[in-house]
């Protein structure tokens, strides 16, 4: 294996065409050891594409990609032996028990079944699931499902772990319990590439983060930095019987922007007192001020249209 410095992965103007279409249009970037990065867009934006390019999984069409040390996609085999992956959707092997999933994985690696075996009391307690060692998968909850794969992509001990929407599907508690897990695993200094749609997920997790759209960074930093730097520190939500009638050009005078979605006006201020003041005054509207958030930002740099 060739030595690790301080970069886990570094990617220089990686590109990726399907047909016609550029879905990842020469990014670059560096995910330094001990970090969890952030890698964050709308559906289509090219992020699972970027991480399959990443893995040595697919060819890119350009640029250069180093794993771990190693040349990707030619010694990607090898770059991937001290790398976990969760995918984007479960791919446990419903045949097996929870235990028998692990083993089965394991060897993939080249790992002795007794070594294996060895980590598996280890690997269950970590997800939770020491009571389900010998459970089918298919008797296990979502979230259980969830943490097993998560366990399972720590079976070769991995330095670097790639998630790719590791909470996706998952209801508030389990995701809570899986955020604690993944903060476990970078305290232990663990290296974290991860994807997400949930914007407290990264704020919660990430160190740094990129915002992806049509194939390209759009934004980069920490989340307090992106926070700071592309969005007004508060928002006024309004809604309401009255909103259709609210005079809106009296709200724009009084906030930098103002942004229509559904029922509800976002209104953005840097000082919130005087739109406060004036919705007081407004019959039938209700409102609720908080601090801006990274979603905010999301949505600010990515549009509120769905995406397909």
């Amino acid at each position: 294996m060739a030595h690790v410095s301080g970069a886990v992965l570094r990617v220089a103007g990686l590109r990726k065409r399907y047909g016609g279409a550029e879905v990842v249009a020469g990014v670059s970037f560096e995910i330094r050891r001990g970090e969890c990065f952030g890698l964050l867009g709308p559906n289509g934006a090219g992020k699972t594409t970027t991480l399959r390019l990443a893995l040595g999984l697919v060819d890119p069409d350009g640029g250069t990609i180093e794993l771990m040390g190693e040349p990707v996609p030619r010694q990607a085999r090898r770059a991937r032996r001290t790398v976990g992956v969760v995918p984007q959707f479960d791919n446990l092997d419903p045949d097996f028990t929870v235990t028998e999933n692990l083993v089965v994985y394991g060897r993939y690696f080249g790992l002795a079944d007794d070594a294996i075996r060895a980590r598996v009391p280890e690997l269950l307690e970590f997800a939770g699931l020491t009571s389900r060692a010998g459970s089918r998968i298919q008797t296990l909850s979502g979230g259980m499902r969830r943490r097993l794969t998560l366990a399972r992509a720590l079976v070769n001990d991995p330095d670097f772990l790639v998630l790719d929407e590791p909470t996706t599907g998952l209801d508030p508690q389990a995701r809570h319990v899986m955020w604690d897990r993944l903060k476990q695993l970078l305290a232990r200094g663990k290296t974290i590439l991860l994807t997400s749609h949930f914007m407290e997920e990264a704020e919660r997790l990430c160190t740094r983060l990129v915002v992806m759209d049509h194939g390209r960074f759009i934004a980069e930093g920490s989340p307090r930095e992106l926070i700071a730097a592309q969005i007004e520190p508060f928002v006024v939500e309004v809604h309401g019987d009255g909103l259709e009638g609210w005079s809106e050009s009296e709200a724009r005078a009084l906030a930098a922007r103002v942004e229509r979605a559904g029922d509800t006006a976002f209104c953005y201020v840097r000082d919130a007192a005087p739109l406060l003041a004036h919705l007081e005054r407004q019959a039938g509207l209700r409102y609720l001020h908080r601090p801006a958030n990274l979603e905010d930002v999301f949505l600010k740099l990515t549009g509120r249209e769905l995406r397909d």
